[in-house]
């Protein structure tokens, strides 16, 4: 764990984690990789491209329910002094919520926790021009940056988290649920946590979502094989790559997958890993779960926390949910 200002101490957690999670998703069955790892600088760039397609109405529709509801969500959740932002990417949503002008009165302490530097180092630079508002970002997982941020005292007023752009759907159910107990965890009776996810829809939206017609959600999946490569001296090809998403109706997920377009070899030295590819073979690269709403709050209900307010954008498919810890 990093956090900004020192990061010119050497780290080789993140690469031994990155050495191990390669080895161990490319020798087993299903191949496949974890998704954290598409957000190096050029990943991080091109997921913020995808927030801006046509197709991908996600990003545009929570910014929508922000606009209309943060001053509710803000006069619900009593004096904020302290925001910890799970996935910040740039810090857009972030800085809309805090334009409302209802979030805190006084100083406010922003901790972001990412493990992209590159969106750390942008949304710190949005967020940290505001006046009365001192950053601090952490480089590490949502759980260890979590318990670090809300580690030290607190003071009075509320902590808000925040879990936006549905990024609870990379997760599996059962690891959903943990993270969700996590932050219950670290926080204290009448704080609050805003949840954004992703409703269910037709198979056809969803598909375009992750399949556009322009190729950037393809581009942003191969990233991940110009990153072994670059990173973990791997050999891939990515001329002989596609890219497939699949909407997965039993278990309510979009998944993402590199398709193997020939038979091939494939060398990674950092990992000390060898192993063919047939043709046709495919490497899963991500899983988006979709939500019902009804669903999001027994969850949270399970996980210790009490519902305060749902905002839906029914036209988008997506839901904003505000619960406080019990």
């Amino acid at each position: 764990m990093r956090e900004l200002g020192r990061l010119e101490v050497a780290d080789q957690a993140p690469f031994r984690a990155f050495v191990r999670d390669a080895r161990n998703g490319l020798a087993g069955a299903p191949r496949q990789l974890p998704s954290c790892y598409f957000y190096d600088d050029l990943g991080s760039s091109l997921f913020d491209a995808i927030c801006r397609l046509p197709w991908y109405r996600v990003t545009r529709a929570e910014t929508r329910l922000l606009q209309r509801h943060a001053c509710e969500a803000c006069k619900l959740t009593g004096p904020v002094t302290r925001i910890v932002e799970l996935g910040p990417g740039s810090g857009e949503k972030l800085e809309t919520l805090l334009d409302s002008g209802g979030v805190c009165t006084g100083r406010l302490d922003v901790h972001l926790v990412d493990v992209s530097v590159g969106a750390l180092e942008q949304a710190s630079r949005r967020i940290g021009a505001r006046q009365r508002v001192r950053v601090a970002g952490h480089e590490a997982t949502y759980q260890e940056g979590l318990l670090d941020a809300t580690s030290g005292s607190q003071g009075p007023g509320q902590t808000l988290v925040l879990f936006l752009g549905s990024n609870i759907g990379n997760f599996d159910r059962a690891t959903a649920d943990a993270l969700l107990r996590c932050v219950r965890k670290a926080l204290s009776p009448r704080d609050a946590f805003l949840l954004g996810v992703d409703l269910i829809k037709p198979e056809r939206e969803l598909l375009r979502a992750y399949d556009d017609p322009l190729g950037v959600t393809s581009a942003f999946n191969k990233n991940l094989l110009c990153r072994l490569n670059r990173e973990l001296g791997a050999d891939f090809d990515l001329q002989r790559f596609s890219h497939r998403a699949v909407w997965n109706a039993k278990d309510t997920r979009v998944e993402m997958h590199l398709v193997s377009l020939t038979e091939q070899r494939v060398r990674i030295a950092a990992a000390d890993l060898e192993f063919t590819l047939a043709e046709g073979e495919t490497i899963w690269t991500e899983s988006s779960y979709k939500f019902d709403r009804e669903d999001i709050v027994k969850r949270l209900k399970s996980a210790g926390f009490g519902l305060a307010k749902q905002w839906v954008d029914e036209g988008a498919g997506f839901a904003l949910t505000l619960a406080m810890a019990e």
